[in-house]
């Protein structure tokens, strides 16, 4: 079924009404007061929580409610008129964002600067209330953007009724077309995707990665038949489902410091062009993995961490990776099959440890799991290996701080945490935490 059938109600049946004390739609008079975690910021009404979007700390605004009704615990709502403005408000270089419009960015209404302290708050935050810490965060800006536009290198669009490219509203299935993404880097514009038609396509994702491949993969619309338009930018053509791309290959080529990797052009890289070397340049600060050590890297993807890892222990030492995904783990075996004292492990990173890596004990463990975070029982596993030193990625400050009081509870100690404006114009930020083994008294 498209995008576009699901916002529609089926034939003799009456669109879903909102609850009888549904209060959305109302308009409120609000004083705007901290960030709050998800984009949106803090304000009260009557006693209850609304976390308004589209806002600034310190403004007054007039909310519309969004979602929530009497008797919620807290409503949601956009600032859809500002009466007092705070000095750290823009013109969002978009037209597609703001309150009703796409909900890919949260604060491209906020001067750049700005936008980095709220994510800073937002991680100081979750740190202290999740996991007892105190610790300074700043984030820090990566090279590869411009004022906080044009670095995305992955865009996926849904498909709209007239088969026009479209983005999605904020918490919505609703679609917003677009001309182009305005964070959009500008290889993703070379395809001018959105200047064709996609009949029959549920989703199209444009990839411009750093290796300069252009690449487009489309997923269909349920039970439907994609007629595809000529994109002559676009160096390959995927088709989800089918055995072959329409044209040319099933991957990309990406880079860290120079040097190319093989990725699933449907498989995980980060978005931004400054991310990856950002990473590894912290992780490689933190660990300091040396000649002859054994470490882990654990989520591996397309194994950019083993990689570096294994040049810094050397034939001495012993890196395993372990990867959940087999089209990802596939793409780490390509990737390092020059190191032959690397080893991959394909499963779930939590029974993997519980199974055994086949080493005893670990000196460093780098681990960089998806935005749910590790979790206890990968904790546990870790621990028991007792590396002298964890650097744990993070693109949630929430899990991640979930996960560290974890590590407390086994031993581990935070020593720094670098925080990333990977996402700008958005309220996505990534960590990087560097954790030291405490020793236990005896």
């Amino acid at each position: 079924m498209s995008p576009a059938a699901r916002q529609r109600p089926a034939p003799g049946r009456r669109a879903p009404q909102a609850p009888a004390d549904s209060l959305v739609g109302t308009t409120l008079e609000l004083e705007v007061g901290p960030v709050a975690h998800g984009g949106a910021c803090v304000a009260r009404h009557e006693g209850r929580v609304v976390f308004v979007r589209h806002a600034v700390p310190g403004e007054r605004v007039r909310a519309r409610v969004t979602d929530g009704g009497a008797g919620s615990r807290f409503l949601r709502a956009d600032a859809v008129e500002v009466l007092s403005a705070s000095p750290d408000r823009v013109e969002p270089p978009c037209p597609w964002a703001g309150p009703g419009r796409c909900g890919g960015c949260d604060w491209q209404h906020v001067a750049l600067p700005v936008q980095r302290e709220l994510k800073a708050a937002v991680v100081r935050e979750q740190l202290a209330r999740l996991a007892g810490l105190d610790l300074p965060v700043t984030v820090e800006a990566v090279p590869g953007d411009t004022d906080g536009l044009g670095w995305r290198t992955r865009v996926r669009f849904a498909v709209d009724a007239e088969a026009r490219l479209a983005l999605r509203k904020h918490r919505s299935h609703e679609l917003v077309a677009v001309d182009r993404c305005r964070i959009a880097a500008p290889g993703v514009d070379e395809v001018h995707a959105t200047e064709a038609r996609w009949p029959g396509a549920g989703e199209v994702e444009v990839v411009a990665s750093a290796g300069g491949d252009r690449t487009v993969l489309v997923s269909p619309a349920q039970g439907a038949h994609v007629k595809l338009p000529k994109v002559p930018a676009a160096s390959s053509v995927l088709l989800e489902g089918a055995e072959r791309p329409v044209r040319g290959r099933a991957w990309v080529r990406e880079q860290v410091a120079g040097a190319d990797w093989r990725v699933a052009a449907a498989g995980f890289w980060q978005v931004h062009p400054g991310a990856v070397d950002a990473l590894v340049a912290a992780v490689l600060e933190g660990a300091q993995p040396a000649p002859g050590e054994t470490a882990l890297d654990l989520y591996a993807g397309a194994g950019v961490f083993a990689g570096v890892l294994a040049e810094r222990v050397g034939v001495t030492g012993t890196v395993v990776a372990v990867e959940g995904d087999r089209r990802a783990a596939s793409d780490a075996r390509r990737n390092l099959h020059g190191y032959s004292h690397v080893r991959i492990e394909t499963g779930p990173v939590d029974r993997v440890l519980r199974a055994g890596v086949g080493v005893e004990r670990a000196d460093v463990v780098v681990l960089d799991p998806p935005r749910d975070g590790a979790g206890p029982q990968v904790v546990v596993g870790i621990a028991a290996l007792a590396p002298r030193v964890v650097a744990y990625v993070a693109c949630d400050p929430a899990p991640l701080a979930r996960d560290l009081r974890h590590f407390a509870a086994a031993g581990y100690a935070v020593r720094t945490l670098r925080a990333f404006d990977l996402f700008p114009m958005t309220q996505h930020v990534e960590c990087v935490a560097v954790l030291d083994r405490v020793e236990q008294p005896a």
